[in-house]
């Protein structure tokens, strides 16, 4: 895996191979930066299922303020750990292991907002519908915000939120919803 544009454009990074983890290939990943790239630049974003930051490291590639990455998986945080360390990364970044559901609540509580979510959970659990509907009733994503969701089978829908953009890339579809 490597980071595919901005600032570290080149660098490779670690994934790692987990059952239940995937990291977005490097076409996908491409295509999603090209559709948000005027929505990066000075943004506040969360990597929620981060895995080993791939997403969440470009947006700080192309020049996000910050990101937020959360992961459960005490495998997943360690590379994403030596990933930011080989890039020696500078730009802010906070880093939760977590499950999503506490994380939110975390946010909530905070009084933390988003401009950039990208949601990448397990394809088999289906539950991206309940952290969108999550993410409105929190008021987690700023106004104009805009959420990414990465999808296999799962039937994704949101009624708050707008559709943007829809893609399908083989048997992995994205949907960009905004606020």
């Amino acid at each position: 895996m490597r980071i595919i544009s901005g600032k570290y454009k080149g660098h490779k990074i670690k994934g790692f191979d987990l059952d239940g983890t995937r990291p977005t290939m490097d076409r996908i990943k491409e295509s999603m930066i090209a559709m948000i790239q005027n929505k990066i630049k000075d943004s506040v974003c969360l990597d929620l299922f981060s895995g080993s930051g791939s997403i969440g490291l470009e947006f700080l590639s192309n020049g996000a303020k910050n990101c937020y990455f959360v992961d459960n998986n005490i495998k997943a945080i360690a590379v994403l750990n030596e990933n930011i360390k080989a890039l020696n990364l500078v730009e802010e970044h906070y880093i939760f292991r977590k499950n999503y559901n506490d994380a939110l609540k975390y946010f909530k509580d905070n009084d933390i907002n988003f401009d950039i979510i990208f949601l990448d959970p397990p394809y088999n659990d289906n539950f991206i519908n309940n952290i969108l509907n999550t993410i409105v009733e929190f008021k987690i994503l700023s106004p104009g915000g805009i959420v990414m969701c990465e999808y296999e089978t799962e039937e994704v829908d949101n009624q708050e939120l707008t559709l943007m953009k829809e893609r399908k890339y083989g048997s992995k579809y994205i949907k960009i919803y905004k606020n």
